[in-house]
C-alpha cells in the first residue's frame, strides 16, 4: 500500500477519469480539474469519432470490476461490411467467432466514466481553467483568462491526461532535452448520423463497422444502442474530392449519389448533418519525457496522439494506466522509480501503435476493395486456423492480445514481407489453399527467424 498522496488529474476525458479511480482506490486523494463544462449536462455531438474497446481497454475495467457496467452500453462489433457501391457487402471477420471488439459513444462512455469515478469519491471540478504548472513542486495555476489572476493549487503530483494539446506537456516542452512533434494529415472528418428505424432497430447490420471505401476518402459508420449510426467521413481538407469541393447542397448531394448511392435511404439528414457539424482535424503528437521527477507525469493523448484508424487511441490510453499501475505496486512509494519504468516501457509502444493507426487509413480506404488484399486475408486466416502457434494476424496482435505494440509491428511486417511473396506465385488465385503452399509459408516462417 502507497502512502497516500494528495494529487490532481488534469482532464476529466476517459483516461483522466480511469486514472482518477485507480489512483483513489490505491488510497490516494483525487481532483479531477476539466476547464469544460460537465459532460453530463450538456450534449455531446456533432464531433465525434465512435470509439471501440479492444482487449487491452478491458483489462484496465476488469482489474477494477467496472467492464460489466461498459458492456452494457456497447454494442459487440465482430466484423467489417465493406460497401463497394453495389447492392452487395463484402464481410471480413475481425478475428475467430467469439472475437469482437464493442462499439461506444464517447458521450456516454465520458458520462459513465465520470459517474462511476465520483461513485468511488473522485472530486470533480470543471469549467476551471488550468493555465500552467510548476514542475518541481506540483503546483497547479488556475484562472479564468491566460493572462489574468491566477490561483494556486498545491499537490503531491500532477497528472496530466489534458488531451493532444495538453496545458501540461505545454509547460514541459520549455525544458531542456525534451523533445516533441506533431503531424496533422491532410485528411479531415466531419460526422454525420443514421437514424433508427421507426421502431427503434438499426437501419443496417449493428454488429459491423461499415466501410465504404474509395481511396483517398472514405465513410464510415459504427452503432449506438439507440438504433441509430454515428457516421464519419474522412476526406483530405483541399484538391480533388474534398472538403473544400463540397460548398453548397447541389454538390454535396451529387457527390454522394455518385459515391455512396446506398446511403440515400439512410442518411436522411446528410445537408444539415454537413453544413452544421464542423470540419475536424487529424494529428499525431510524440513527446519525450513523459514525466517531471517524481512530481508530473502525461498519460494518453497528452503524450502520444495518434490517429483514429486502428481504434486504439482509448485502448492505448487505458493500457498506459494498467503499466502505471504495474509500477505502482513494483515500487511502492518511489514515485520517481515508478514515472521512469512507466515512460520507458510505454514510449516504444506509444510509438509503434502511431505507425500502425497511419497505415491503417490506407487499409481502410484502399485495401478493403482490393481483390488481392482479400486474398491476403483470406491465406493468413487458413493458414492461422492450421498453425495458430506459428501465425497470428497483425489485427488480432494489436486487438485481441495484450502482445507490446511495438513486438506487434515488428511482427506483422514480418508476416507482411512472407505474404508479399506468397502472392507473387502463379495462379495462387486458385491453388492457395493447398499443402504446396502451407509449405512454402512454414519454409519463410524458418528463414526469416534463422535470419
Amino acid at each position: 500500500m502507497q502512502t497516500p498522496k494528495k494529487i490532481a488529474v488534469v482532464g476529466a476525458g476517459l483516461v483522466g477519469s480511469l486514472l482518477a479511480i485507480y489512483l483513489k482506490r490505491a488510497g490516494h486523494q483525487v481532483h479531477v480539474y476539466d476547464r469544460s463544462p460537465d459532460i453530463r449536462n450538456i450534449e455531446f455531438s456533432g464531433r465525434s469519432i465512435n470509439l471501440v474497446m479492444s482487449d487491452r481497454g478491458w483489462r484496465a475495467l476488469e482489474q477494477l470490476g467496472l467492464d460489466e457496467e461498459i458492456r452494457k452500453i456497447g454494442i459487440p462489433v465482430d466484423k467489417r461490411a465493406i460497401h463497394l457501391g453495389t447492392d452487395e457487402l463484402n464481410y471480413q471477420r475481425y478475428g475467430n467467432e467469439d472475437q469482437a471488439i464493442f462499439s461506444l459513444s464517447r458521450g456516454i462512455l465520458n458520462r459513465k466514466m465520470i459517474d462511476l469515478a465520483e461513485a468511488e469519491g473522485v472530486e470533480f471540478v470543471f469549467e476551471s481553467k488550468i493555465w500552467d504548472v510548476s514542475l518541481s513542486t506540483a503546483t497547479l495555476h488556475q484562472g479564468e483568462t491566460e493572462r489574468g489572476e491566477w490561483h494556486d493549487l498545491e499537490y503531491d503530483i500532477v497528472f496530466g491526461a489534458d488531451g493532444a494539446f495538453s496545458r501540461i506537456r505545454h509547460r514541459m516542452q520549455r525544458q531542456s532535452m525534451f523533445n516533441y512533434s506533431q503531424d496533422f494529415l491532410k485528411i479531415g472528418y466531419k460526422e454525420l448520423h443514421i437514424p433508427a428505424n421507426s421502431d427503434g432497430t438499426h437501419k443496417l447490420d449493428k454488429n459491423s463497422l461499415h466501410i465504404w471505401p474509395r481511396g483517398e476518402f472514405m465513410l464510415m459508420a459504427l452503432a449506438n444502442t439507440n438504433g441509430s449510426f454515428t457516421c464519419t467521413l474522412f476526406m483530405p481538407h483541399e484538391g480533388e474530392n474534398s472538403f473544400e469541393q463540397l460548398k453548397d447542397r447541389a454538390t454535396l448531394v451529387d457527390f454522394f449519389a455518385q459515391h455512396f448511392p446506398d446511403t440515400k435511404e439512410v442518411i436522411p439528414n446528410l445537408v444539415e448533418d454537413f453544413f452544421k457539424n464542423p470540419k475536424s482535424y487529424l494529428v499525431t503528437m510524440k513527446c519525450f519525457p513523459w514525466t517531471h521527477n517524481d512530481k508530473v507525469a502525461l498519460i494518453g493523448d497528452a503524450c502520444h496522439a495518434i490517429v483514429p484508424f486502428y481504434g486504439h487511441g482509448m485502448n492505448a490510453g487505458f493500457e498506459d494506466i494498467t503499466i502505471l499501475v504495474e509500477m505502482m505496486e513494483k515500487y511502492g512509494d518511489d514515485w520517481e522509480k515508478i514515472f521512469k519504468e512507466y515512460e520507458n516501457s510505454r514510449k516504444p509502444n506509444a510509438d509503434a501503435i502511431a505507425e500502425l493507426s497511419y497505415r491503417n487509413f490506407m487499409e481502410m480506404s484502399s485495401k478493403t476493395a482490393d481483390a488481392k488484399f482479400h486474398l491476403q486475408k483470406k491465406i493468413e486466416k487458413w493458414f492461422s486456423a492450421k498453425h495458430p502457434d506459428k501465425w497470428k494476424p497483425l489485427y488480432s496482435r494489436v486487438t485481441f492480445s495484450h502482445q507490446p505494440y511495438a513486438e506487434a509491428l515488428a511482427e506483422g511486417d514480418r508476416q507482411n514481407e512472407i505474404m508479399q511473396e506468397i502472392l507473387t506465385i502463379d495462379n495462387i488465385e486458385e491453388i492457395w489453399e493447398t499443402e504446396p503452399i502451407e509449405h512454402r509459408i512454414l519454409d519463410l516462417l524458418k528463414d526469416k527467424k534463422e535470419a
